[in-house]
């Protein structure tokens, strides 16, 4: 093989696609959309809640409109003697209530009913928190019926709230403490990234190969460039405008993030409560270190919203994100090289997209199997099915990446998985290089599997 040559197909593939429109738009515009889903959440907990309301409270029962206390978004206005809901209803556009919420007076079992009315969907938070608050008052009057002395001590001193300590023993014999659902969301998105981009990446190399057959240009490229010269160009020239996007990607990505979190950050934090210190501590010196959200979330009540965040922060700060990418890197590499040689020698054995459907099933169930697989693996990584599929090269790119984050992979089946890549990589490609030469060449026929079985017993 004439690497020079093969250099040459690559440089031409490369600059090709990365001067499309179509590829700079893909690239502009994806990390602002995945900047948005990063963000989005934060910007919501930072704009919402703002809005003041008025709620009307008609207690017939005469037990709830007590438990009902304002907070800084929500003023619950007790009825007077002589309104009801029917002619608050009827009035309601000349009040400036968010809704009108009517309790029902206590039945033969002691229970109450709700009511209410509004010119928009009641919201949720406001639902949850008058039917929590009817419910407290009509059990607290049931067991005041039973006569209890001391029962409020009784009540507190029963009620528990057990904290549960996930920690997990590392190699050096100290613990740590994990939340597994970041490690859950984190595989989840890398093994559906890398069934995504190989996938698109292959099936481009596919289209490219078909494209040039159709029109006849590959009769006048082979005339100087061997067949699988041609074929390990497009292979790899498509590699590099994906790894050129994928970086720019992330690039794009943390610098829309960044900017949103410089912006938005301290004031979500003051709006939050009770976690000055992150702001003090941001502004001091810009950043602030694991020791201090570790102590921070400590010293925070840990049932707050604060806590939780700065608490799940800190763990994906320290995450090993070195190790995570490399080998997203590699298994994205072996994967899309496995895959795109097999997609190459689709391509080159028919004469349009239509006809590449059948031939497509091979390759396209073990990536499914591979991303249903993935479904199982992020709930138990380290189960039979997961080990063994981790080191099957047709799904090891997928699941192997939803066992990395959570650090159980030992080095051995790691090595094994990609060396067995790399190796079933470079039979596949010899394979697919002997029915790319035949099949680009071919024309007017339907190929079927046993012709490219054919073709590949064919002698160089």
């Amino acid at each position: 093989m004439n690497w020079k040559k093969v250099g040459i197909v690559i440089s031409h593939e490369y600059t090709t696609r990365v001067r499309k429109k179509s590829f700079i738009l893909t690239t502009l515009l994806t990390p602002l959309g995945m900047g948005l889903l990063i963000c989005v959440p934060m910007l919501i907990m930072l704009f919402s809640g703002n809005e003041k309301q008025k709620v009307k409270v008609i207690d017939e029962s005469g037990i709830v409109a007590p438990y009902l206390e304002n907070t800084d978004n929500t003023t619950y206005v007790p009825g007077v003697e002589g309104e009801t809901v029917e002619l608050l209803k009827s009035i309601f556009d000349q009040t400036d209530y968010y809704a009108v919420v009517g309790i029902s007076p206590l039945d033969e079992k002691g229970d109450v009913s709700i009511i209410s009315y509004s010119k928009e969907p009641l919201n949720k938070e406001l639902k949850t928190t008058i039917t929590r608050a009817a419910n407290k008052a009509v059990e607290d009057r049931k067991l005041m019926q039973y006569d209890i002395q001391n029962l409020d001590e009784i009540l507190a001193s029963v009620k528990t709230d057990v904290k549960f300590n996930a920690m997990t023993l590392t190699s050096d014999g100290d613990a740590k403490e994990d939340t597994v659902e970041i490690y859950m969301v984190l595989s989840y998105l890398m093994s559906f990234l890398i069934y995504m981009f190989v996938f698109m990446f292959g099936t481009m190399v596919m289209r490219s190969v078909i494209d040039e057959k159709s029109s006849r240009v590959v009769e006048v490229i082979v005339s100087s460039v061997k067949s699988v010269e041609l074929m390990m160009g497009k292979i790899i020239g498509v590699a590099l405008v994906a790894l050129t996007q994928f970086f720019i990607w992330i690039a794009l990505t943390l610098v829309i993030v960044t900017a949103v979190n410089a912006v938005a950050g301290p004031k979500l934090m003051q709006n939050m409560g009770g976690v000055e210190q992150i702001v003090a501590m941001s502004a001091e010196d810009g950043n602030i270190s694991p020791a201090d959200m570790a102590a921070l979330a400590q010293s925070s009540d840990e049932t707050s919203d604060a806590a939780g965040i700065v608490k799940i922060l800190g763990q994906i700060r320290d995450l090993d994100w070195f190790y995570i990418v490399g080998t997203f890197l590699i298994y994205f590499l072996l994967g899309y090289l496995l895959y795109a040689s097999m997609f190459a020698a689709i391509g080159a054995a028919v004469d349009n997209e239509a006809d590449t459907n059948q031939l497509q099933l091979p390759i396209t169930i073990p990536l499914v199997v591979g991303l249903f697989i993935m479904l199982h693996t992020f709930e138990h990584p380290n189960s039979a099915l997961s080990v063994w599929t981790s080191i099957i090269p047709w799904t090891s790119p997928m699941v192997m990446l939803a066992r990395i984050p959570f650090g159980v992979v030992p080095a051995w089946q790691l090595i094994l998985s990609i060396v067995l890549l790399l190796l079933t990589f470079l039979a596949t490609a010899w394979f697919s290089a002997k029915i790319y030469k035949i099949g680009i060449l071919t024309y007017g026929k339907k190929s079927s599997f046993k012709d490219l079985i054919r073709w590949m017993k064919i002698k160089d």
